[in-house]
């Protein structure tokens, strides 16, 4: 099968024909329809200590089922169209049996240098892990679950109470998803601060109330003054150095930071402004199967939508040139694979 293949730290990724997949008695072959670019790749394929050369990122994606192995958990049979959490865990301990399954103590992750991701023609996935795609829904959306998953685990964690203010640092699709959950769950203001005017541009779609050009506004400022009052709790879903000492730095007395980008790379905070302000700070990962389950449910129900999240689609021929210009984006928001 063709995959996009990541070769070393700072290199394009180089779609070449590897072996197909070949499933475990608990697994399930699926046909790739669509995978969605995520930020956590951008970082892995540039910064240190970045995944083993020959490993295949992607961990986006719904697709229809080839193959089912004997012991699969679930009614699956091949022509079934699924999406999956990306990642296999042992399926019988507490943390999986619970949905919990980044917890699990064996989890293997998809597309992070572990279990082969999904910019292939075929991923291997878990019966556990798989959930079924509604007939309402294309593969594009299909592909968006996992991202929205990722941004309403963090609403969750956060305890946002409804007619709290919120500060969204990021308005790529983390940002926009929590911005979504955040007005989806009673946020009174959901502020987005970006730098990039292009994708600023799309946050009135995701629930945001106003919007900020962080290359050109006092963000504290420009907060206070479109929601008429400090942040009760800021995400951060940019994951670089630096920007959790400027949420320290931006919050209000008492008020909760929660960390959902993924920074890569060693970061230093000053404690002591924490301290005095007695600031929460709450570091999130990805999700729970209930969080992909009830995506699902909201999206089949058109009680949110995700397609505007989409701003391009390609194909391997031009995947590669599509990856490395996400890394300096400008309109582009989430750019979706289809093999």
């Amino acid at each position: 099968m063709r995959a996009a293949v990541f070769k070393g730290l700072g290199q394009p990724l180089v779609v070449e024909e590897v072996p197909d997949p070949e499933p475990a008695p608990t697994d399930l072959v699926v046909r790739v329809k669509s995978c969605g670019i995520c930020g956590s790749d951008l970082h892995a394929s540039d910064v240190p200590p970045g995944l083993p050369p020959g490993s295949v990122m992607g961990h986006e994606f719904a697709g229809e089922v080839v193959e089912v192995g004997a012991q699969a958990a679930g009614d699956w049979k091949a022509g079934d169209r699924i999406c999956a959490l990306p990642y296999i865990g042992c399926g019988h301990c507490a943390a999986c049996l619970s949905g919990d399954g980044t917890q699990c103590s064996k989890i293997q992750a998809t597309g992070l240098g572990q279990i082969p991701g999904a910019y292939a023609e075929y991923v291997r996935v878990g019966g556990h892990e798989s959930l079924r795609l509604p007939e309402s829904l294309d593969y594009d959306a299909g592909a968006t679950v996992e991202p929205l998953a990722v941004g309403l685990h963090a609403v969750r964690q956060s305890g946002l109470e409804p007619g709290a203010n919120v500060l969204v640092i990021g308005a790529g699709p983390i940002g926009l998803a929590t911005a979504l959950w955040a007005r989806f769950f009673g946020a009174r203001s959901v502020v987005v601060s970006e730098k990039a005017a292009g994708r600023l541009e799309r946050a009135a779609a995701f629930g945001a109330t106003h919007g900020i050009d962080a290359s050109k506004e006092h963000v504290p400022g420009a907060f206070a003054k479109a929601a008429g009052a400090p942040p009760d709790i800021l995400f951060e879903c940019v994951g670089v150095p630096g920007l959790v000492q400027e949420c320290i730095m931006m919050a209000p007395a008492r008020a909760r930071i929660v960390v959902v980008g993924v920074c890569m790379q060693p970061d230093t905070i000053f404690p002591v402004m924490a301290i005095v302000k007695e600031l929460s700070l709450h570091f999130v990962i990805a999700y729970r199967r209930d969080d992909f389950a009830f995506t699902l449910d909201m999206l089949d129900a058109e009680r949110i939508v995700s397609q505007s999240m989409i701003t391009d689609r390609v194909g391997f021929d031009g995947f590669s040139a599509a990856f490395e210009a996400l890394k300096k984006p400008t309109t582009q928001c989430k750019v979706i694979l289809n093999p």
